[in-house]
Formats: structure tokens, sequence, C-alpha cells
């Protein structure tokens, strides 16, 4: 006899032998005479625990476009140590491209793989700003908060040449088109236009009133460069006039400045703002960006499509297209002051606050190949002593063995009934973060099994604000609106009687009331929309059945009447 024989009250009796016996063997198969014609039933699949499904619906975005598809394509980060925090990267303008990290006091220049410095400086005495190679990649030009200026040989280490001028730091230095000339902007108001073989001072100009922390020198024209300051202004210089041709305001502290490569357009950053000028037109304003949320500290362009590429205090990189819309987002560990591109666009290379140098390189296609190319698992015993291609015959028994199941830990929270600590799994950081979806379904799966309000209640203030804080940041994602909205009416059923107590989860839950008052008056008017729509819809829809009976001929109007 067998589960499916027994009567009804021996059927306990037997579940309980047959559970001792599954203790020690799960395995325990059911099978009698009666049950011929089905299948064997096994007990782990009778009393088996499903876990909990999740479902990952689509996230309402823009559309994937080749820009986004292109910026993807980067591996994980490579991330060096410096000795302080990353001020400027310059990329060698010349193969194999090279790139000289200014940190701390000293430059360490980088091969695009070498994860050491294949060449250090360090003459300096105190911090080192602005590191920049010539056109020919064989020179390389830094200041210093001394206020000296070095420049120095790639293939050498003791600096050639030493600009002495400047009474206070200088934060950026950089070599005018022709090569032969350097200029610098220092705290104390004024830049300077060294010339590099007599190490003489050409000129000294003091326009700005207050710190010279931008500088980009034209590459068409070895006597025009752009510099930008903390007095909020953009000036554009030429060396022959020996003043500012053209001024530009900003309207915030200005931390970079760069040139298109046609040099009609000029980007200047500062504050949370990227403005775009048309030198064209006289330095009108083209477009202004707010896409960061704390200041902008530097950008540059890509050598493909010329994309602009904006670092911020934020920890992010953002990536704009052509039209200036963000078609992608690099995340970062800390705040970050200075990016730079390779000029093939192999690397991207970031310095943050924290001493780290993050270094993305491009994926290629060889990659993919070596990870296909590596040598697969063999097969298994069973099919190697049997065969390959081996079939089973119509007279042999297939015994499978079943799969081990691997539980979540709420999975494992919510089969011993633990149903608040199920939740508060679900409400961690990291999960409700990152896979929302995941804390919605537990929340269905509680509201399933009708344990949901015991879930929520008996909650001390830490975790009740867990909980309104997302709501507050879900509740209208219509993926997740309906279970959630189920969720506030517990809470509020639960502890309106004990809000006075709390006045952090008192205000949280005004917060909540205020927005689904506002979301319901937006749900009306879009409703009275609708039904404006509906009518207007309605009112053309006679029209055209009669425009289609007039286009009938005459001899088929008797038969429509009849029908």
């Amino acid at each position: 006899m067998c589960l499916f024989c027994v009567p009804m009250p021996y059927i306990r009796c037997v579940v309980w032998i047959m559970s001792v016996w599954m203790w020690k063997s799960p395995e325990v198969l059911l099978y009698c005479r009666c049950s011929e014609g089905r299948e064997p039933v096994f007990i782990s699949d009778m009393a088996s625990f499903k876990p909990t499904k999740v479902q990952f619906l689509p996230k309402l975005g823009e559309k994937v476009t080749e820009d986004t598809l292109y910026w993807k394509n980067y591996k994980s980060p490579v991330q060096i140590k410096e000795f302080g925090a990353v001020t400027k990267i310059d990329f060698s303008p010349l193969a194999p491209h090279n790139y000289a990290v200014t940190a701390s006091t000293r430059i360490h220049v980088y091969g695009l793989h070498s994860q050491e410095p294949i060449r250090s400086f360090t003459r300096f005495r105190d911090t080192a700003y602005g590191g920049s190679f010539r056109g020919d990649g064989k020179l390389l030009v830094a200041g210093s908060e001394e206020g000296l200026i070095r420049l120095f040989d790639i293939s050498g280490r003791v600096a050639l040449r030493q600009f002495t001028g400047h009474s206070k730091a200088v934060h950026v230095t950089s070599f005018l088109s022709d090569g032969f000339r350097v200029v610098s902007g220092s705290d104390d108001l004024t830049f300077r236009v060294w010339d590099v073989p007599s190490a003489v001072e050409l000129s000294s100009i003091t326009e700005h009133t207050d710190y010279i922390r931008a500088l980009a020198p034209s590459k068409l024209n070895p006597d025009l460069f752009v510099t930008g300051s903390y007095d909020h202004t953009v000036k554009v210089f030429d060396m022959r006039s020996g003043s500012s041709v053209m001024t530009m305001q900003h309207g915030h502290p200005v931390e970079c400045v760069l040139l298109y490569p046609s040099e009609a357009l000029l980007v200047s950053t500062g504050g949370r703002y990227v403005k775009i000028w048309d030198l064209l037109k006289g330095g009108q304003e083209l477009v202004s960006l707010k896409n960061h949320h704390k200041t902008v500290t530097c950008a540059c362009l890509s050598s493909v499509g010329n994309k602009l590429l904006t670092g911020s205090l934020d920890r992010h990189v953002k990536v704009y297209n052509s039209s200036y819309k963000v078609v992608h987002n690099f995340d970062c560990d800390a705040s970050i002051l200075s990016m730079a591109v390779a000029p093939d666009d192999e690397v991207v290379a970031v310095g943050m606050t924290n001493g780290v140098l993050s270094v993305r390189h491009r994926k290629h296609k060889k990659d993919k190949e070596t990870l296909t190319s590596r040598r697969r698992r063999g097969p298994s015993y069973r099919v190697f002593v049997k065969g390959k291609n081996f079939v089973p015959r119509q007279d042999d028994f297939l015994v499978s063995k079943p799969v081990k199941q691997y539980l979540r830990k709420y999975d494992k929270q919510l089969k011993s009934f633990e149903v608040s600590k199920a939740l508060d799994t679900a409400l961690q950081t990291w999960t409700r973060t990152s896979k929302p979806e995941v804390t919605v379904a537990v929340i269905i799966e509680l509201n399933r099994r009708g344990t949901l309000k015991n879930a929520l209640a008996g909650r001390n203030e830490e975790s009740l604000t867990k909980i309104l804080n997302f709501l507050l940041k879900h509740i209208f994602d219509p993926r997740f609106s309906r279970p959630l909205l189920t969720v506030g009416d517990i809470v509020l059923d639960l502890y309106r009687q004990v809000l006075h107590q709390s006045p952090v989860v008192e205000r949280q839950l005004q917060r909540l009331m205020e927005v689904l008052g506002r979301e319901a008056e937006l749900q009306q008017e879009l409703l009275q929309v609708l039904g404006i729509l509906d009518t207007l819809f309605a009112s053309l829809t006679p029209r055209k059945e009669v425009a289609a009976l007039a286009a009938l001929p005459v001899d088929q109007g008797p038969q429509l009447q009849a029908a």
C-alpha cells in the first residue's frame, strides 16, 4: 500500500514515518501496484519549497543608440594607487600614447597597458601641478606649489629648464602650438609666456582678478590661448596684441576650459554648469548643461566623433552626444579631479581625490575570441563511458537525481516563516537601491501568504523609515505602484495612533500624503484629457462612415436598406 491507497486516518502516520526516512534519505520513492501507469512520486517533490519569483520588468528610458553601445564597450577599471590626489592627466599625442599623471610631488609616466610607471619625475620640493606634453611628445612641462615651472625631457630625469617669476603656486602650464613657448597661469593673478630655448620671460599679463585655474592653447594659431579663472570669467588672449580679445561670463568659478578641434566652439566648466560658447559669434553662449550634482572639475573630447566627457565631484563621468544629451555614465569611487581620453579612445583615465587612478581599456574582438577559444569542460564520466551519442533503450529505467536547490536569504527566512526578517533582508541598502524588483517580489509573496500585515507590524523608527523611503521613491513607478499602495494602506492602519511619538516618521508620512495627493490630481487631469480625446475620436467616426457610404455605387443603396 502507499499514500494513494490508504484511508485518510492512516495518512498522517505514514507521512510521519516517511519524513523520518527522508531525513536520512531525501530520495524516498512512493510506488505501488495501484500507481502503475503514473510517474513515481518523490517525498522531496511533494514538500519542496518554491522560491520567490522575481519579475524583471522592462524599465522605461531612452533607446539604446550606437553611442551608448560604443561607450559601454569598456572593461572593468584598473585602479592604480598614487601618492596623493591626481590633479592632471595628459596623454602623449604620438604613439604609443603614454600618459603623464600628476599627483602629490611626483609626475609618473605610464604605458597604456602598464600598472607600474615607466618614468618618474620627482624633483619637486612641494606639490606638482599641470604636467603636459609637447606636441611631439618629447618634452614635459609642469608647475608647482613653490611657483617654479620645470621643463623635463621624457628620456631623462633632471629638469632641462626652470622658469622663475611667479610669486605663488602655478596650477596650469602648457606648450603653445609652435613648441618653443610655454604659457603658465598662477595664483598671483598673472599668466606668463616663456621662451624655451633661452628660458626668458617673454610677457606677463594681469587681467584676471582671482586665481587662474584653467588653460587651453590653440593648436591652429600659436599666438592664441584661452584662460579661465575663479573670477567667473573666460578670456581669449592674443599675444600679438598683448591683451584679451574676448571675454565670457561663466557665472561660477571656472575649473576647466576646452577648445574643439575646429576651435569654433569653446567649453567651460564651473559650478554645476557646463557651457558651450560660439567663438565665431563673438563668444555667444549656445548651450548650458546642468547634469551634475556637484562642481564639474574637468572635461575632455573623444577622438571618434569629438564627444564631450565631463567629470565632477559627484563621482560621475558623463558622455554627451552631438546634441549634448547624456548617452552614458561612468561611476567612480571618489570625487573626480582630472580626466583624459587616449587619442584613439583606447583608454579612459580618471584621477580622483583619494589618490586612485582609474584606467578603463576598450574591449576588442580578440579578447572575446580568446575567451571562447579556451578549452571547454570535458564530458562527465557517465557520458564518457556510454558514449557521447548514447540513447537509452525502451526497456531502460532512467533514474534522475533532483537538482539541489539553493535559496536566497529571504527565501530561507520565508521557508521558516520568519516574515519580518525576510522583509528586512529585502529592504537592505544594496537590494532596495540596485534591485527594487526583488524587494517588491518579497512584498507580493508576503501579501499572497496573508502575512504582510504581520511583517509590517511591531517596527521601530529606523526600520519604518526604510519602508517609507522605499515607498516615496518607487510608489509612482508603474511597475511597483499596485503592491506598494497596499503597503502604504497597511502602514497607515498600523501606526496611525502612534505617529506623534516619532517626528521623523510623521514627517515622512506627511510627504507621502502630499505626493499622493499631487499624483491623484495629475491622474484626474489625465483622465479629463483622455475623455476629451475619446470625444474627438467619437466625433470623427461618423464622418468616416458617411464618406464611405457616399463612395458606394447607387445600385447598392436598396441592398443596404434591405440589410
